[in-house]
């Protein structure tokens, strides 16, 4: 199973409050996948070990689209803003503030074409031994 990387939003997994994901990369991802939640997945220093954060996702949607598209269409923004997990922070549930925070993190820009990635928490009996 492949990792993925949560480290801005390592309390939403846990809360599993965040149900999409965007990623510059991620391109080939296929619906069905399962994906292990991981604090940090690169840049680990000698000695430093994979941290899994909560139990497996498996991706049920991924499509390419425009990171402005959420400033474009209010309504789309702000509940991405929810899905993503900042459905209650103060300057992220807004899909400007996100986006500037998406472009800060990300070194892009609000044009970008973005891979949204949308999952579902597994049951914990499946995703298998979770130390």
């Amino acid at each position: 199973m492949r990792n993925m990387s949560f480290m801005l939003t390592p309390d939403q997994i846990l809360a599993q409050t965040k149900t999409v994901t965007r990623r510059i990369g991620w391109r080939n991802l296929l619906v069905g996948t399962s994906i292990q939640p991981v604090r940090k997945g690169m840049g680990l220093k000698a000695g430093e070990k994979v941290e899994r954060l909560g139990v497996p996702v498996r991706i049920t949607n991924v499509r390419r689209e425009l990171l402005s598209r959420m400033s474009e269409d209010i309504e789309y923004g702000m509940e991405e803003c929810k899905r993503e997990g900042f459905g209650e922070h103060p300057v992220y549930a807004w899909p400007s503030g996100f986006i500037e925070m998406f472009c800060s993190t990300h070194r892009c820009g609000p044009d970008s074409l973005v891979t949204r990635i949308e999952f579902e928490y597994l049951p914990p009996s499946i995703g298998g031994d979770q130390r």
